[in-house]
């Protein structure tokens, strides 16, 4: 494994890149850890939990709310976890949300480490101390930000995803080279997603490049007062549909990017729009714009980027430049019937 720890205001994290989750053992014990996973994730890798306190819960975002957290809490308890006890989730970004918010709250905070194991999570979820539930339609919408004690990449275990999951988290990919590297859209757009998939380095190194520049926004902005708002791009209109629609993270923050594209040519003259939704369509994600405008102005009344009359749009200045833009609420409703 390739360690690189990453200190943050109040605590590091380890990174262990081109692990394996049996090497788990190596970083936590069994005796106090407890694992956190979720149906699907534990059918596809059954043997690797073995020896391990797990606790199951089903999957999806819609079982990223408080009920599944009492029920994980109730789990602890029964399992006898202290303050001592290791938190570790093994899954997706909804399986690292839950861990972290849990880890986070139970008995005022332990140890949290996550295993994430689709390439959301990989790139996104799991970095940067992010941790909540939903509430109803409304996404994220309680939770705290806590760094992890450490992070286990395991790319092995991404073989076990659907096609569509892949899909899903190349929108983040995407995403960050739209905001932050010019030369990462490039590498994108002369590859595709079977390639990727057939290049373990290839794949790997996409990863680990991905995963640091999350972590080097983070860094200069832990708590969101400024850069790491970059991040959001495509979320606000994203978030404002995913619940709505059921969609998939992935699938609705490439709709959110091609909505905030065309914001971006419309309020700063930004070229390359097309360009960029040529590049989501090329993986596999939606472009359409097909929406209820309504339905989600409503939703965005209560996104946690608003601040009183205005909200915080990230727009782009240029392939590989992000800005955080405020739109005042009372304009926002005409520009966005307008794209």
């Amino acid at each position: 494994m390739e360690k690189k720890l990453i200190r943050f205001s109040s605590s590091a994290t380890q990174f262990y890149f081109d692990g394996s989750l049996r090497e788990l053992s190596a970083v936590c014990s069994p005796e106090s850890t407890i694992l956190l996973t979720d149906e699907n994730v534990y059918s596809a890798h059954k043997g690797k939990f073995r020896g391990w306190k797990t606790i199951i819960v089903e999957p999806g975002e819609q079982f990223k709310n408080q009920a599944t957290a009492d029920k994980v809490i109730a789990q602890m308890i029964s399992l006898k976890a202290d303050r001592t006890t290791t938190l570790v989730g093994i899954g997706g970004g909804v399986i690292t949300d839950l861990a972290g918010y849990i880890g986070g709250i139970y008995m005022r905070g332990i140890r949290v480490g996550f295993v994430p194991t689709s390439i959301l999570a990989m790139v996104d979820a799991s970095i940067g101390g992010k941790n909540g539930i939903d509430v109803g339609v409304y996404k994220n919408l309680v939770g705290l930000i806590r760094q992890p004690d450490f992070l286990l990449y395991d790319t092995s275990l991404l073989k076990s995803l659907p096609e569509e999951e892949w899909i899903n988290g190349m929108a983040e990919i995407i995403k960050h080279a739209a905001i932050r590297d010019a030369a990462m859209f490039r590498q994108l757009e002369a590859t595709t997603l079977p390639k990727l998939k057939r290049n373990k380095e290839t794949l790997n190194a996409l990863i680990r490049r991905n995963a640091l520049l999350k972590v080097k926004v983070v860094l200069a902005d832990e708590f969101e007062k400024n850069e790491r708002r970059l991040l959001n791009f495509g979320h606000t209109i994203g978030h404002a549909i995913e619940n709505h629609y059921s969609l998939k993270h992935g699938f609705a923050i490439a709709r959110g990017m091609v909505a905030a594209a065309a914001l971006s040519r419309k309020l700063l003259g930004y070229r390359d729009s097309e360009r960029l939704a040529n590049l989501i369509a090329q993986y596999g994600l939606p472009t359409d714009q097909d929406f209820d405008r309504k339905a989600a102005l409503d939703v965005l009344g209560m996104d946690k980027k608003r601040e009183k009359s205005t909200m915080n749009f990230v727009l782009l200045e240029k392939t590989g430049k992000a800005v955080v833009h405020p739109i005042a609420m009372n304009e926002l409703g005409d520009l966005v019937n307008s794209i």
